[in-house]
């Protein structure tokens, strides 16, 4: 029974004889482990740094390191985001654009990742979340269809004038008429 007093357990062990981590091998830690599981951007990263409590140069000096690396690269993190948000939530230029400068990604590199999606391609995928939603809409007037489908478009980020343009190409598709219909009366 002597023994048994001086059983440790083992995480209180490792705790004693690890030694404490300098503020730099803390923010790597940190980056790193933030990183594992999707990118993030320099201002996510510096952010989360921050709230732990790492100084502003350390946290400066580990984040330069990083972006030398390519750990960090907020160009690709745009292009990224930009290509899949659209893809798979059909997200306009707009409300793509609000996403990135939320996440601290720079004006410059927003404009350069909303330089690949073009006017085309954004209709084109307007088009498609109408005719998805079009099927939805049966039964119900004309008017109350309109504002919807705008609608749905409009929460996306897509213009007035372009939503209006697909929802009435689609209801035109549909037989619906919509000659009576104004950009400006909805």
């Amino acid at each position: 029974m002597e023994h048994a007093e001086e059983r440790v357990p083992r995480s209180s062990r490792a705790e004693r004889e690890t030694p404490p981590q300098s503020p730099e091998e803390q923010a790597r830690a940190i980056c790193l482990r933030l990183l594992t599981g999707t990118p993030r951007t320099r201002r996510q990263l510096a952010d989360a740094l921050r709230k732990r409590g790492i100084p502003e140069e350390v946290s400066e000096e580990v984040l330069s390191r990083f972006e030398e690396v390519g750990l960090i690269d907020d160009a690709a993190f745009a292009g990224a985001w930009v290509e899949s948000r659209h893809h798979s939530r059909g997200l306009a230029r707009r409300a793509l654009a609000r996403e990135l400068r939320t996440k601290g990604v720079d004006s410059a590199l927003i404009d350069d990742a909303m330089g690949r999606l073009d006017s085309d391609r954004e209709e084109e995928t307007a088009r498609e979340l109408v005719d998805r939603k079009l099927r939805a809409t049966r039964g119900l007037d004309r008017d109350k269809r309109i504002r919807r489908l705008a609608g749905m478009l409009a929460r996306k980020g897509y213009p007035e004038g372009m939503a209006l343009r697909v929802v009435r190409s689609a209801l035109e598709a549909e037989g619906e008429e919509t000659d009576d219909l104004g950009y400006g009366a909805y």
